[in-house]
């Protein structure tokens, strides 16, 4: 009967941490839509930017509804300094996912090099991603101003 006992437990052991191992590469999964969406941002690739993005994507910035226009507008068009450079640093708060919707929660520094002068702006943001065609796309991004140094 121990042996019964344990060769279950054993079993039950294995599903739960294969459960959690594929929870967590689909989490993985999503938050490298992320850090490539800003990839795209930091490279001013407004291609790239779109194929990470829903085309109804909707930006809360700064007070403003954004669209996938008006952050193009300003964060590729207008954005024409010769010596621009921006990283990105993520620190992850929250993942939480189901079959086609997404929800993370993070922390995003960035380190910006443009017209000779270096900032470091800090925000938390939250997005809502959405599953395309077997493909994660950002829908909604809601952004908090912490600080720029």
């Amino acid at each position: 009967m121990k042996n019964i006992f344990l060769v279950v437990l054993l079993l039950i052991n294995q599903f739960v941490v294969h459960a959690q191992s594929n929870l967590y590469r689909r989490q993985q999964t999503v938050q490298q839509v992320v850090i490539k969406m800003f990839d795209a941002l930091s490279n001013r690739d407004s291609v790239a930017l779109k194929t990470y993005s829903a085309a109804d994507i909707t930006l809360f910035e700064y007070g403003q509804i954004w669209n996938i226009d008006t952050l193009i507008l300003k964060a590729i068009t207008q954005n024409q300094s010769a010596d621009f450079k921006r990283n990105n640093s993520f620190e992850f708060i929250n993942t939480t996912l189901d079959k086609s919707t997404a929800y993370v929660t993070y922390r995003l520094q960035s380190v910006i090099f443009k017209d000779g002068k270096q900032s470091t702006v800090q925000w938390l943001e939250t997005v809502i991603l959405v599953k395309e065609k077997k493909r994660w796309k950002v829908k909604h991004l809601h952004s908090t101003f912490i600080k720029r140094s």
